[in-house]
């Protein structure tokens, strides 16, 4: 129970800040569930398409192999099916009616296929994984969110810029999530070496983007909040 405590709690927390950062207009709760659930129940298809991507790098030496593992089996199906689930359920939902919603919803999809994922990682590696990744990859994969929402937002309301922004939003999580997996999965000391920074630098990038649309909102005019 402790270790299922301990894969939860960052998940649980990086979600109540999100919705606290909704300040000006909150979604309904039901729908941040579903987007949740949906992120929970993506993991089943994307276990089944990354086990096949596997296989080339079976054949393939060193950085090939992880370079293929990280952008190709990793971050290209988990981003993508993050994505579809993210415009099948939401793109065309009443209640996404500003631009910072496309980051919650994100988000919340992204958190949903973390909690899964971590569960998986620290009842198998224990506390210290549990730790580390509270640190690490709980918050990198709600920031691979911000990005994807962040772009959805725009092409949500910005119509002439719509093609290129959507494509952003899956093509910047993928870039992004595919240099997270590879400097980890090379172990080449250099690439290890800038990892934090790389960290910081996802941090700063998720967090200013998340300001830009919040200070945007559409209903911080009504509400009369800063």
């Amino acid at each position: 129970m402790s270790l299922l405590i301990l894969a939860l709690a960052p998940v649980l927390l990086v979600a109540f800040y999100i919705y606290l950062r909704d300040k000006y207009e909150r979604e309904p709760i039901a729908l941040l569930v579903l987007a949740f659930v949906a992120g929970c129940l993506i993991v089943i298809p994307v276990s089944i398409v990354e086990s096949r991507l596997s296989v080339p790098a079976q054949s393939m030496q060193n950085y090939a192999s992880a370079g293929w593992t990280a952008f190709v089996v990793a971050a290209f199906t988990e981003e993508s099916f993050k994505f579809l689930a993210l415009m099948i359920l939401f793109w065309d939902n009443k209640n996404f009616n500003e631009k910072f919603d496309g980051i919650v919803y994100a988000v919340f999809i992204s958190l949903g296929f973390a909690a899964v994922e971590n569960i998986m990682y620290v009842m198998d590696g224990g506390a210290s994984v549990g730790i580390l990744r509270a640190f690490t990859a709980v918050p990198a994969h709600a920031l691979f969110g911000i990005v994807m929402g962040y772009q959805t937002g725009l092409a949500r309301f910005f119509p002439k810029e719509k093609s290129w922004r959507l494509f952003l939003a899956l093509a910047l999580p993928i870039l992004l999530h595919g240099i997270y997996d590879f400097i980890l999965m090379s172990e080449h000391p250099l690439l290890l070496l800038v990892f934090i920074p790389f960290l910081v630098f996802l941090w700063i990038y998720g967090f200013r983007r998340m300001k830009d649309l919040s200070d945007r909102s559409v209903f911080r005019v009504f509400t009369g909040k800063k």
